[in-house]
This record gives structure tokens, C-alpha cells and sequence, in this order.
């Protein structure tokens, strides 16, 4: 006797299937890293960039790190499949379970490429372009295939990947890099290992488990809040430094003060509970600096808005 699929069986397969290649493309990262390009372009343009270009650049900064999340998905699928914390991630759950085979998954993050890479290219200019397709290769073949598994400094250098949407944004406006794209650059390169290290010290048995060498894993907590300290306070120098070499006003000078103190309390408080023998709280650290990095762009967008205005 012939059976029939029930009623809405294949469209929850559909939508099943396209959640999972929207979870490879890691949205959350990719809302963090567009934060950071949209201030980058407000500081190129000294004032509002056009709506036009904004979009697009936006737009292909987004399929850009869909692209390199996708691929990353399927490079890490055996150790994702051993962390806790990514275990339901597409391709980590494997066999019939899984809504996307890897080698979907490897079309979908290298066609994700091409489209963004190709719209830029006819959008923006070269620079912007070329950025943009070396903020793939750095994430996919210098962090996830070449640092990852063989560093602990691993998020140090491959965070700079996350580092390239400032020098995108500032790039697609003015075809050229500058002085004030690279320090807002070094802002977010040194404020990439405190935020990713307060992670991996939460899930430090996670990556334990899968062989990855992060600082925690191979590190004491107190060796590991000194450095989480040291990058903190390079990466509030540079927050400071923007308004020399930006020529910021006094709404992005009072708010990197106040945010880089609020960051470096925190980061400090951390260090003592690691020393007196508690629980760091290291999630604390992490949700405030997305925190942090997100008002520190608002406030480089409002300070060049209204300079204008005034």
C-alpha cells in the first residue's frame, strides 16, 4: 500500500534546511563584524557615506562573512562535533540528522564568495575588493586551516581576519587606506583575544576535548587574565589615540574614556577573582565587550554626524 508524506512534511524540510545554512553563515558573528564597518565608513566620509554604496558594502560584507563562516563550518566539523557549545552546529550533528551535506556546504560558502567579492568588484573599487578577499583567505586558510590547531596565540593573529570590515568600509568610500583606518583597525584587533579568551575560559574543557590549543587550555587562568590585562589596555590606547589621529570630537573622546574604563575595571575584576581562587565570571567580560565595542562604533557615528552639524 503507497503512503503519502504528511501534510507540511516537506516545506518544515525546507525550513529546516535553509536554518541550517543560515546557521552556517554564523549571523552573530556577522552582526559584530558590520558594526565595525559602518563607523569606518562615517569616519572615511567624514559625515553621512552614500546610502548606495553603504548598502552594498554592507551587503557584501555580510555574504563575505557568510562565506568564510560556512567554510569554516566545514573545515572544523570534526572537532565542532566534539565542543559542547558548536555540537548542534549543521554539520557537526552529521548523518541523517544533518539538514546540509559538507560538500553543500563547501559550494555554499565558496559561491557566497564569489557573489560578494563580484558585487563589490562592481559596486566599490579594487581596494575594497581585494580587502575583502583577503579577510576570507585570512580567516579560512591562516586561522581555521594554518593557526587554529598548532597555537595558542591562534586568536591572536587569526583575529585579524575579524579586523578587515574597518579597512572595507573605510576603503569602499575613499579607494584608499589611512591613518584613522588604522588605528580604529588596531581598536578591534586588540579587543578580539580579551573577548574570545573570556569565551574559550568558559568552555575551556570544550577545546580541551578537541585539541585545540587556546591560551586557556595550555595556560593557568592567571597567565591568562595578565594577557586578557595587556591587550586591554593596548586596545583603550588606540581607542584614545583615534581622537588625535581622527580628529574626534569631544562625544567620541568622553565615551572611549568612559567605555575603556568600564572595560578595564572589568578585565581587572576578573584578574583578581582568577587570583583569589573563584569562579572568573569570564562570561561577564564577554557580554560587555560586545557591549563595548558596539557603543564605541555608535559613538565614532554620532561625534563625526555631529561635527557636520555643527
Amino acid at each position: 500500500m503507497a503512503t503519502t508524506a504528511a501534510p507540511g512534511t516537506h516545506a518544515g524540510d525546507l525550513g529546516r534546511t535553509v536554518r541550517a545554512y543560515i546557521a552556517l553563515t554564523k549571523p552573530r558573528i556577522i552582526e559584530l563584524l558590520l558594526v565595525t564597518t559602518l563607523p569606518a565608513m562615517f569616519l572615511a566620509a567624514q559625515g553621512f557615506p552614500p546610502l548606495r554604496l553603504t548598502i552594498v558594502t554592507l551587503v557584501g560584507g555580510t555574504l563575505a562573512a557568510g562565506s568564510a563562516n560556512a567554510l569554516n563550518c566545514y573545515l572544523d566539523r570534526d572537532i565542532d562535533a566534539l565542543m559542547r557549545r558548536t555540537s548542534m552546529r549543521p554539520l557537526a550533528v552529521g548523518g541523517e540528522a544533518s539538514a546540509v551535506s559538507p560538500r553543500a556546504a563547501l559550494v555554499f560558502g565558496l559561491v557566497l564568495g564569489v557573489l560578494s567579492t563580484s558585487l563589490l568588484w562592481e559596486t566599490t573599487n579594487p581596494v575594497a575588493t581585494w580587502l575583502t578577499v583577503a579577510a576570507i583567505a585570512l580567516y579560512v586558510l591562516g586561522y581555521t586551516m594554518g593557526l587554529k590547531r598548532r597555537t595558542s596565540q591562534n586568536i591572536v593573529w587569526g583575529g585579524t581576519a575579524g579586523c578587515m570590515p574597518v579597512l572595507i568600509g573605510y576603503a569602499a568610500v575613499t579607494g584608499a587606506l589611512s591613518a584613522p583606518a588604522g588605528v580604529l583597525f588596531l581598536v578591534v584587533f586588540f579587543w578580539t583575544p580579551p573577548h574570545f579568551w573570556a569565551l574559550a575560559l568558559k568552555f575551556r574543557d570544550d577545546y580541551a576535548a578537541a585539541g585545540v590549543p587556546m591560551l586557556p587550555v595550555v595556560a593557568s587562568p592567571s597567565r591568562v587574565s595578565l594577557h586578557m590585562i595587556a591587550h586591554s589596555w593596548a586596545m583603550v590606547a588606540c581607542s584614545l589615540a583615534l581622537v588625535a589621529v581622527g580628529g574626534m570630537g569631544w562625544v567620541y573622546a568622553v565615551a572611549s574614556v568612559v567605555l575603556g574604563g568600564v572595560f578595564l575595571r572589568e578585565v581587572h575584576l576578573l584578574r583578581r577573582r582568577v587570583v583569589s581562587g573563584h569562579d572568573p565570571r569570564s562570561m561577564r567580560l564577554f557580554h560587555l565587550s560586545i557591549t563595548y565595542l558596539s557603543l564605541l562604533s555608535l559613538a565614532v557615528i554620532v561625534d563625526v554626524v555631529l561635527h557636520i552639524a555643527l
